[in-house]
């Protein structure tokens, strides 16, 4: 078979988009696609991996190719593990196989593999290339990498604000500056149906979603994955309240599946056990401000304690300020409207404090922008999920 760049790039970028398709499903673990073909170029097996299924998507390409894969070429979006997990180490089995050629797009993250299932296989003959596509591989595995690495999700900060900023109107009550401006209860949603029917494809890729109690009494949100797709595990619903201050009458408690987690500050024995009764679970963490504010970095080790390695953070003004100053957000996706609110009294999408100086202001980097009809977002990082 004559190798060529098109041929690998046509590949690579198939088995991406098959790594794709176990978005909400292989959560704690990491997407990946295979496509084998055999010695002269065509295709033989292909798979992706889905954490029930077991099988890791090279054995799925594999065994779907059966003896048509020996002397053939497996692309994969990421390094085939060396190491014995929840199944076998899939290097052996492409060894196994009599596969000539591996091309991939990055090295595993996973310190028990990085770089030693490519060792494996150079050292059984194979061939090995490594790095077509990285960038897009990189992305689409990022949040297992941040996990994997460091024991906490990735988190992002989500935020629908105008273009100057608002997140809401004036509260009702001006000495609340945690209502936020998601929707109904503070006169409609800022952004456009196409942009919040994208938010709902955003919360499929997380394993949990974050607010503070002051969204939930002033929207009454469900905070549910409406995208349509499969998931294995429900979206976390996750609210931060110092005081237990969540109504029992709200949608989230009236929904309540095991899938909605409380965080406070102080757990007074009878609201806990109201929450508790109803089916929701409760947790006390370290609070970090003089008014019992949780910690951030306490929430985030907790998450990570519970497999959650994507966390996704729709916060109102407060939360999105204590998420910022405590370091713990990853990256941003924020919408924009192209409308101006104007006045002191709208809230802004970060209330508290602020940073001091513009040398310490949280840097947005590798910026994408996207449209959304009238609308606009901005995607960026504050750090390399790699690190």
């Amino acid at each position: 078979m004559v190798n060529s760049r098109q041929t690998d790039e046509r590949f690579v970028a198939r088995s991406l988009d098959l790594a794709r398709q176990g978005t909400g499903l292989v959560s704690p673990n990491p997407l990946v696609g295979a496509v084998i073909l055999d010695a002269s170029g065509s295709v033989v097996g292909s798979g992706y991996y889905q954490y029930d299924g077991l099988k890791h998507a090279e054995v799925l390409a594999i065994e779907q190719a059966g003896e048509k894969a020996r002397g053939g070429t497996l692309y994969i979006n990421l390094e085939p593990c060396s190491h014995q997990g929840r199944t076998g180490p899939c290097v052996e089995a492409v060894i196994a196989a009599g596969i000539r050629r591996v091309v991939a797009s990055m090295p595993d993250p996973n310190p028990a593999v990085n770089g030693r299932g490519f060792d494996r296989l150079r050292a059984a003959g194979i061939e090995v290339e490594v790095g077509l596509f990285q960038q897009q591989a990189k992305v689409l595995n990022e949040s297992f990498a941040k996990w994997i690495r460091n024991k906490v999700p990735l988190v992002t900060l989500k935020a629908a604000m105008t273009l100057d900023g608002k997140i809401a109107p004036p509260p009702s009550d001006p000495k609340d500056p945690s209502v936020p401006g998601a929707g109904g209860a503070t006169g409609g949603y800022i952004t456009s149906t196409v942009a919040r029917e994208h938010v709902q494809e955003l919360r499929h890729k997380h394993d949990a979603i974050m607010v503070g109690v002051g969204t939930v009494i002033a929207d009454d949100p469900l905070l549910t994955d409406r995208s349509g797709r499969g998931r294995r595990r429900r979206l976390l619903r996750v609210i931060v309240d110092s005081l237990l201050r969540l109504p029992l009458e709200s949608r989230l408690v009236k929904t309540a599946q095991d899938d909605v987690l409380v965080l406070c500050s102080f757990a007074e024995e009878k609201k806990k056990q109201r929450l508790l009764n109803h089916g929701l679970q409760v947790k006390q963490v370290a609070y970090s401000t003089p008014d019992g504010r949780p910690d951030m970095s306490a929430v985030v080790k907790l998450l990570g304690e519970m497999e959650i390695t994507s966390l996704l953070i729709e916060g109102g003004a407060m939360v999105n300020w204590a998420a910022l100053a405590a370091g713990i957000v990853d990256k941003v996706f924020l919408y924009y409207a192209p409308k101006i609110l104007a006045g002191t009294g709208s809230v802004p999408f970060a209330a508290g404090p602020g940073f001091r100086h513009i040398s310490d202001a949280a840097h947005v980097q590798n910026v994408r922008l996207h449209r959304f009809g009238e609308d606009f977002a901005v995607e960026g990082y504050l750090r390399d999920p790699y690190e």
